[in-house]
């Protein structure tokens, strides 16, 4: 069901059932009033048959005078009934009544009660016990009088009808009411949607329009730009490592392959043959080492195994024995930093996988050793209660702020990086390692000087 019908949907049927509420309120208020009224009515009949017929004491002398028996009828099919103390009949203003019900009715009206009776049909009844002394002594006449409030039930089934009426009508309207606001307040949805359907992989960089920015129709458009922008970035990043890994990839491919047809051509000495050998053989080891590291960036990109407790000083001390395993004339250099005050057996354990650890430690010290004048120095250390920070310093040419601002790029190299081994890849590497490990990894440099990255991990 579309977001339109249900909002109609549900808008109608909470005003229906308000309206129904308010319909009962208003006919039970109604109902009441008119039975208030006319037992009203008929409690006053009684009190006026009493007067009339019990304090003249014309009940006692068995004979009604100038009185007849319709005389005192004054309600639409008014019938009363007076018993005297002793219960027996002493009036009737008709012989058709059931005196059966009132006999049954006597013993529970007792001196001074007036009770009003459940109606039958349309015909309700009011009994009275009516007080009156007569020579000294106190009597109580039972009086019941019932009659038929015609006017009354009228006057309901009119509200009835109003109320059904009004009810039908008021449906139709809300009907209405629910489409046409429903349709408003969905506008911006709709126009939000046509936009969307014109952003495409091509046309990324289209946005969506925020109204008044306000409201949450506009925080959805921002949230939605801020996506869009996210993956006009990703797209573009995506399309700057495929243009360099192609690149990159063609140099040893072409390499090899133009060897190795030079040599099927043109060699026809075995010398020659392992000269041609071997420079296909490097070609060879270039592109292996190459496709081996952007299948390690697209690792870290996919899911990584269950985080454990790692040692990140063992961590680092690995990677400091291949770096000087590798760069054997340079030296490299380990202090520890301040600690914890209250310092445990395993200070140095964050959560995390080891060995990406290391190559993500061991990416930044072959950066440092390659490039490095003078020694290399790294310090581990404690940066607040929770954080881990290792820094790693150089004393190379440093970068500029332009090469800072791409030295995560897959494949950039900067400047100075030109004639040197490497992809490229060791630094974007590196930093969505520290990043999937919940950390964060910067890099200073001043050109002449030197460059100092510092990474930041949660400890354990």
């Amino acid at each position: 069901m579309l977001i339109r019908n249900k909002l109609m949907l549900r808008f109608t049927l909470l005003v229906l059932g308000i309206q129904l509420g308010f319909s009962v309120f208003i006919y039970y208020f109604n109902a009441n009033t008119r039975f208030q009224r006319f037992a009203h009515r008929l409690e006053t009949s009684a009190t006026l048959a009493g007067r009339l017929l019990v304090r003249s004491h014309k009940l006692e002398v068995g004979t009604m005078g100038s009185l007849r028996r319709g005389d005192l009828l004054t309600l639409s099919g008014e019938q009363i009934s007076i018993y005297g103390p002793d219960n027996a009949l002493r009036y009737s203003s008709a012989d058709n009544i059931d005196q059966a019900v009132n006999r049954a009715r006597l013993a529970g009206l007792q001196p001074g009660q007036r009770i009003s009776y459940p109606a039958v049909g349309q015909r309700e009844t009011v009994g009275m016990a009516f007080e009156h002394e007569h020579e000294g002594q106190g009597r109580v006449y039972r009086i019941f009088v019932s009659a038929e409030d015609r006017v009354g039930w009228a006057w309901l089934q009119q509200v009835r009808l109003l109320l059904a009426l009004g009810n039908v009508g008021a449906l139709g309207l809300t009907i209405l009411a629910g489409w046409y606001f429903a349709g408003a307040a969905l506008r911006p949805v709709a126009r939000i949607s046509r936009q969307a359907s014109r952003i495409s992989a091509t046309s990324l960089g289209r946005r969506l329009s925020e109204g008044n920015g306000r409201d949450e129709l506009a925080q959805l458009a921002h949230v939605f730009n801020t996506m869009l922008a996210g993956l006009e970035q990703a797209f573009d990043a995506q399309k700057s490592f495929l243009a360099h890994a192609s690149h990159e990839l063609r140099t040893p491919l072409t390499t090899l392959t133009g060897t190795l047809e030079t040599a099927l051509a043109y060699d026809a000495s075995l010398p020659e043959a392992r000269q041609s050998l071997a420079q296909a053989l490097e070609a060879s080891r270039h592109l292996t080492a190459l496709t081996s590291s952007l299948l390690s960036l697209a690792k870290v990109d996919g899911a990584l195994p269950e985080f454990e407790p790692v040692r990140l000083d063992e961590c680092l001390n690995q990677a400091l024995s291949f770096a000087r395993a590798k760069y054997a004339g340079r030296e490299f250099r380990l202090a520890f930093g301040e600690l914890p005050a209250e310092a445990e057996t395993d200070v140095f354990m964050v959560p995390g996988n080891a060995e990406l650890l290391t190559t993500a430690l061991l990416n930044l010290l072959d950066n440092a050793g390659k490039y490095s004048a003078g020694p290399v120095q790294a310090e581990l250390a404690y940066e607040g209660p929770t954080t881990l920070r290792v820094r790693i310093a150089d004393v190379g040419p440093g970068l500029t702020p332009e090469e800072l601002s791409r030295i995560y790029e897959p494949l950039y190299r900067a400047a100075g990086a030109v004639g040197r081994p490497g992809y490229g890849l060791g630094l974007p590497l590196t930093q969505r390692i520290v990043q999937r490990h919940g950390g964060r990894l910067e890099l200073s440099s001043v050109p002449g000087q030197g460059t100092t990255a510092t990474v930041w991990l949660p400890a354990a």
